[in-house]
Order: structure tokens, then C-alpha cells, then sequence
């Protein structure tokens, strides 16, 4: 829902995330599904059936769950990123990199996303800035090595993306802090691309399922979580393609996997 364009959907040039998320909507009601714009904030996967508990104290009970809660990209929390959220700020190269050439964009981060996306957006512009607040990259030798020699990609160490200017449409500049010797400079800029990394949105079934380090839901058999009965789906579990499209894919085999466990309940 905060996706400006998403241009890799199959079937669609180019579509609005909001739009596509109500066209999803639109196409479930055709299966009577019912939904409850509510927050789940408890489950008890102990006892069968299982217990979904919401945020209003409504109580849900299901033979199985698929969880497809996602994950939250980490923000910088400076003045003008909720403005321009979707408006030239973003956390995904490859879904709006497209959006940018021959343009003046900007990566904040270290790690191997960072470098990634910086990769990536050398397909569509040689106006590369990376924003980094420690002396030096916390990437993969192998991807720090591809950046750094690379002429068209400028790192600033030392330094913080301070506040994100715009004309209130879209991003046109950024204000950047040399932590080191406390210089501010503002610099034109038209894309930035924040790689701080993601916050996968377990919270409720961290004491219930079994997490990976990162705190995403650990996964075998594709979907099947440590408890059986429950799957997941999308980023909840997936930290490495992200992508709308593979999340849909998931989506559909959690979908199978519960409808075979259900049968094998002669519930279905």
C-alpha cells in the first residue's frame, strides 16, 4: 500500500500498488471471503483448534492459519521521509530503479542490500551516491569490491542522510551530516533508496513458532512453520527476494499446503 508504481506484476504494465492491493481484494469477495480489519496481537497454537486473539479482544478460532504478516522496511526517522514516502523515497531498487534514469539517486546504507541496490540502479543512471554512518562498509568484500571500484559510485563514510527536502510532490535534495566534522551539506538528489534492513512483523508468534536469527518465521517444505497446521507465507518468512510478484507465489502454495492438511482432516 505505500508502492507508488509496480511495474513487474504479471499482466500489468505498470499498476498502482494501492490499486493492485484493492484489485486482490475485489477478486477474493468473488469466493465469499470475509475479512476483519483487525490486528491479531495474540495466538495460542497449543491446542487445536487454534486461537487468533485481535487487537479489539475479538477471538478467532482456526483449524489452520497462514501467516502472510510481511515485514516492515527499517526507517531513518529524519524530517521529510514520511512526506516523501513513495515520492522519491523507497526501499526497493529493483521495483522503482526503473523510475530513475540518467537521475541522481541515493543509497543509505552499508550492507550487502546497499550494495546491491546501488549495483542494480547502474542500469539506469551513472549518478550514484551511497550514505554510510560508519567508516567503512559492512557488505561482503565481494560486494563491497564491486562498489568501490567502481567511478560512478560515490560513498560518503562518516555520514548521516540528516532531512529529506522536496517541492511537495517529490524528493528534489537531501541534507547530509559528515558526523566527523560536523559539516552539513545539501545535495540535489531525485531517488533515495533506504537499506537499513527489514523488521519481519512476528511480534505475535515469537514465543509460539520457531524464528530465525533475523526474527523471521523459520520454514521447511516451502511454507510448513513449526507448528503443524500453520504456514506462512511472503516476507514473514522470505528475507531474500521480496518482491510482490514471488510473495504471491508463496501465497498460493501456503494456500494448497492448508487445504491439504484440511483434507487430510476430512474438514475440506
Amino acid at each position: 500500500m505505500g508502492t507508488s508504481y509496480v511495474e513487474n506484476w504479471p499482466g500489468e504494465k505498470s499498476i498502482l500498488g494501492p490499486k493492485l492491493m484493492m484489485n486482490m481484494k475485489e477478486h477474493a469477495k468473488q469466493f465469499n471471503t470475509q475479512f476483519i480489519s483487525e490486528n491479531i496481537v495474540q495466538v495460542d497454537f497449543s491446542q487445536r483448534p487454534f486461537t487468533l486473539i485481535t487487537d479489539s479482544k475479538t477471538e478467532l478460532k482456526a483449524h489452520s492459519v497462514i501467516i502472510a504478516t510481511g515485514a516492515v522496511p527499517n526507517r531513518l526517522g529524519c524530517p521529510g521521509e514520511d512526506m516523501y514516502w513513495g515520492s522519491g523515497v523507497t526501499t526497493c531498487a529493483v521495483c522503482d530503479g526503473a523510475f530513475y534514469p540518467d537521475k541522481q539517486v541515493m543509497v543509505v546504507g552499508g550492507g550487502d542490500t546497499a550494495m546491491e541496490d546501488a549495483s542494480f540502479l547502474k542500469k539506469f543512471t551513472k549518478k550514484i551516491t551511497i550514505v554510510q554512518i560508519l567508516d567503512k562498509l559492512t557488505a561482503s568484500h565481494a560486494m563491497q569490491q564491486r562498489v568501490i571500484n567502481d567511478p560512478d559510485i560515490t560513498i560518503l563514510y562518516n555520514s548521516t542522510l540528516d532531512e529529506i527536502q522536496g517541492n511537495g510532490k517529490h524528493v528534489t535534495s537531501a541534507t547530509i551530516l559528515d558526523k566527523t566534522t560536523n559539516k552539513i551539506t545539501t545535495v540535489p538528489v531525485d531517488g533515495i533508496f533506504i537499506a537499513i534492513g527489514l523488521k519481519p512483523n512476528t511480534t505475535p508468534f515469537k514465543d509460539h513458532l520457531v524464528l530465525n536469527p533475523g526474527g523471521y518465521i523459520k520454514v521447511t517444505d516451502n511454507t510448513k512453520t513449526s507448528v503443524e497446521g500453520v504456514f506462512a507465507a511472503g516476507d514473514v518468512f522470505d528475507y531474500r527476494y521480496r518482491q510482490a510478484v514471488t510473495s504471491a507465489g508463496s501465497g498460493c502454495m501456503a494456500a494448497l499446503d492448508a487445504e491439504r492438511y484440511l483434507a487430510n482432516l476430512n474438514l475440506v
